[in-house]
């Protein structure tokens, strides 16, 4: 599905803004295919913050890999401070580099998950994100996963483990990999298997669901921290593009979907811009602050 830029799904959109809460998924959202943040995105970020307003990332990214996004906006009035990772589980302090809170998911929990991943999709491969005190806690194991897992990233950081040993401390994810089915196919053959033991969602649709503790994500880790931090959210504009947007999309003033997006993304949103190799988050941003 796709849409012209600024395609409308509600029609109170236009009464909307300038806002002084600006979220944004990361991948296929705020970067490029090229895993580069467009200079017209900066600027337009840069002139938002000059205005008063707060730019938050809101994405499934452990906090170890946000600086290759926020490393972009060195030299420019644009900046981040916060970041809302794993999906809502860890919040963090960019400038600081410190982990703010961690929701996670206790050893007993894990093995339950794990023992249905299992059965309900077979030959998965299974992996655990856990959350030390900064982006790079040396004291913690951040990727741990069985020798099964075959990762889903051009850059794999997993550090290969035992079946036992993937559940034996507490996790922000719970990671299950099938590359031979879709996400949207395994998702849906372990909700009812989990129950109220987890959150499940996913960013890719090439065979990878994450699962956290209940009612976490994107949009529970914002309202989180804007509570504890202070930040406002009078008036809150959100974009993303995948079924891990949806709640954020769903609970922000303003929610703003990629055109290339998953159809649940699609169906949260207020609106419908351009996709990110065509600086859609900047062209919705450029209403305000162009």
């Amino acid at each position: 599905m796709s849409a012209p830029e600024g395609q409308q799904n509600n029609s109170s959109a236009t009464d909307f803004g300038p806002p002084t809460l600006i979220a944004s998924d990361v991948d296929g959202t705020l970067i490029d295919d090229e895993n580069r943040v467009s200079r017209r995105t900066i600027d337009v970020i840069g002139a938002a913050l000059g205005a008063g307003s707060e730019f938050v990332l809101a994405t499934g990214r452990p906090p170890r890999w946000i600086a290759e996004i926020t490393d972009q906006f060195e030299g420019t009035p644009a900046r981040v401070r916060y970041a809302v990772c794993a999906n809502g589980a860890i919040l963090y302090d960019v400038e600081h580099d410190r982990v703010l809170s961690a929701a996670t998911l206790d050893p007993d929990i894990l093995e339950k998950l794990v023992e249905r991943a299992y059965s309900q999709i077979p030959g998965c491969g299974i992996a655990a994100e856990r959350a030390g005190r900064s982006a790079h806690d040396a004291a913690t194991l951040p990727f741990v996963a069985t020798a099964g897992y075959r990762h889903a990233w051009l850059n794999p950081d997993h550090i290969e483990v035992g079946d036992d040993d993937v559940y034996a401390e507490p996790a922000v994810k719970l990671l299950v990999r099938q590359p031979d089915m879709r996400s949207d196919e395994m998702a849906a053959r372990l909700r009812d298997a989990v129950g109220g033991l987890a959150q499940i969602t996913f960013s890719t649709d090439n065979g990878l669901i994450e699962l956290s503790m209940p009612d976490t994500h994107k949009a529970a880790g914002l309202a989180e921290l804007v509570g504890l931090v202070g930040l406002s959210a009078d008036a809150t504009v959100a974009f993303g593009d995948m079924p891990n947007d949806v709640e954020m999309l769903t609970w922000a003033d303003h929610g703003v979907a990629m055109s290339h997006g998953h159809p649940a993304a699609l169906a949260a949103a207020d609106e419908i811009t351009v996709g990110n190799n065509e600086h859609g988050v900047a062209r919705v941003l450029e209403r305000w602050f162009g």
